[in-house]
């Protein structure tokens, strides 16, 4: 495929993943069957596609830091245990076949879109009166857990964040935001590291990619800044469909 018909693919998908990704998580859904189908080789696109979501996750994290919608003292540990949490999870992977996982999350994830379609209104969720103490212990479990996650399988890491801090931790929803990209930022630069090292970056695509997905992700965070659960929602509901789907497909296809 010639470069200029690689371009004409992956940005305007790149813009959507990102503005998807930026509400919801879950972009790698899009952008990573984007690269596959433009030609890239299996470890090239995860490389290029790392790249191109770290780019784009640091100019949504930062509307959100602006905006002040995050929690240092639950983000912080989530950010740590998190790091920790992906190194095991990718090591767990070197030795454990990801259909175990598969499976659970294809029966897991219609439980988590019921609760979700079932929560009427995420921002004005019943506060939890929580010390200091829990919000770091169950910040420090969240950020391990789902970062396991995350080095192990990886799609649909931030939509599982924002679920858990709005529903365990009692935060609301653009707090809940704010800390996901934190600490998917901090898991993204991680990875992006390892690539960059092993040189499986192509930045000759991954370089206009990034335009188009800082902005998707510029304009993503704003609509859900300004427009919270009228937007969150849905989208949550539907990276948790196209996660299911991906699933389903990957196991029975």
């Amino acid at each position: 495929m010639a470069y200029y018909e690689q371009l004409l693919i992956i940005c305007p998908l790149i813009f959507i993943s990102g503005f998807v990704d930026s509400i919801a998580g879950g972009g790698g859904l899009i952008s990573l069957p984007t690269y596959h189908i433009s030609g890239f080789s299996p470890h090239f696109s995860l490389g290029t596609n790392k790249f191109v979501s770290c780019i784009g996750t640091i100019f949504s994290t930062l509307r959100f830091v602006r905006n002040k919608s995050y929690n240092l003292t639950s983000a912080i540990p989530s950010i740590l245990f998190a790091l920790i949490g992906a190194a095991g999870g990718a090591k767990i992977a070197v030795y454990l076949d990801d259909i175990i996982l598969r499976y659970i999350l294809v029966f897991g994830i219609p439980v988590i879109a019921v609760i979700v379609f079932k929560k009427k209104n995420l921002e004005k969720i019943t506060p939890k009166i929580l010390s200091k103490t829990r919000i770091i212990v169950y910040s420090s479990i969240a950020g391990l857990i789902i970062g396991g996650y995350d080095g192990f399988f990886g799609p649909g890491t931030g939509t599982f964040l924002i679920l858990i801090y709005t529903s365990v931790l009692g935060f609301d929803l653009l707090t809940s935001m704010g800390n996901a990209k934190l600490v998917n930022l901090a898991s993204n630069i991680a990875s992006l590291i390892v690539f960059l090292i092993e040189g499986k970056v192509v930045f000759a695509i991954g370089i206009p990619a990034a335009f188009c997905g800082i902005a998707g992700h510029y304009i993503g965070s704003g609509f859900a800044i300004k427009k919270g659960q009228k937007i969150v929602r849905p989208m949550l509901l539907f990276v948790l469909t196209l996660l299911l789907v991906k699933l389903i497909a990957d196991l029975f296809g």
